[in-house]
């Protein structure tokens, strides 16, 4: 799944520090899709207590961003609203901030957080982290034997171009497994020709591991990756590495921020890597 241009990106707001952040490190990708922002704040009563503070922040972000700022004050919890938010709107990016000292406490509930991703209608990007990434040099892209995995290529790719940076490929794997590098290498190299034919700089590293969500997020601090990019489908496995949800657990535990896809229906494959 593409980040469509010409669209909307969906900010939910809570005026947490990460939902700042979120709003600030959508500025580059709005100007390159040319996409609007649009700020969402949902209030349990419904009440317009903090409507001065959301019109007021809409007006700054448009400032900055230079992107047409909208805003939306909605009744509920705004996590159940996001996905029928983002479709309704046709969405084209949720950008998200999540707290980091209580996992997902902030509007988002911990045993929603998979459900949230699977279901999002476009492309999720999660921040937990505090750090301001305007700029994005690396990309890290994990890849498995799945033919799903393969689905986020030409996203990678997109957004590569747009920031100018290189595509690290990783896969994890488990120590026991012996076939799993003759199995991955060529895949990885028609992976690497398809991405390097576009114009993109690529690396690819294997590593076995028994923990493979904490092998990547390790990776992707000690090679100054800026960004993550998953599957948000949580049944997609890394090897035999991922079980349960696996798209939630990186997204949790990552510092750096998560951009989470969609995976399409088999039949509409369009990477051009088979």
């Amino acid at each position: 799944m593409a980040i469509h241009e010409n669209g909307s990106i969906l900010i939910p707001i809570d005026f947490s520090k990460q939902s700042l952040i979120a709003i600030e490190q959508s500025y580059n990708l709005a100007k390159f899709t040319k996409s609007k922002i649009i700020l969402m704040y949902a209030s349990p009563s419904g009440g317009t207590e903090h409507a001065t503070e959301i019109k007021a922040l809409a007006e700054k972000t448009q400032q900055q961003s230079g992107q047409q700022t909208e805003y939306i004050l909605l009744k509920g919890n705004i996590f159940d609203l996001i996905d029928d938010k983002a479709e309704e709107l046709k969405s084209s990016l949720i950008v998200i901030g999540l707290d980091t000292q209580t996992r997902f406490r902030s509007f988002i509930g911990v045993t929603n957080v998979g459900k949230f991703l699977k279901n999002a209608p476009c492309p999720v990007i999660t921040i937990r982290g505090i750090d301001n990434r305007n700029s994005c040099k690396n990309i890290l892209m994990p890849i498995d034997l799945s033919a799903e995995s393969r689905e986020k290529v030409g996203t990678a790719v997109q957004v590569a171009k747009y920031y100018g940076a290189t595509i690290r490929i990783i896969s994890i794997f488990s120590p026991s497994d012996e076939k799993f590098e003759n199995e991955i290498l060529p895949y990885i190299n028609q992976i690497k020709k398809f991405i390097k034919d576009r114009g993109v700089e690529c690396t690819n590293k294997l590593i076995p591991s028994k923990n493979a969500v904490e092998a990547i997020i390790t990776y992707a601090n000690n090679n100054e990756c800026d960004m993550i990019i998953q599957m948000n489908k949580s049944s997609l496995s890394l090897g035999e590495l991922f079980v349960g949800a696996a798209a939630q657990n990186i997204a949790e535990s990552s510092n750096i921020p998560v951009l989470s896809i969609k995976p399409m229906k088999r039949e509409s494959l369009s990477t051009g890597i088979h």
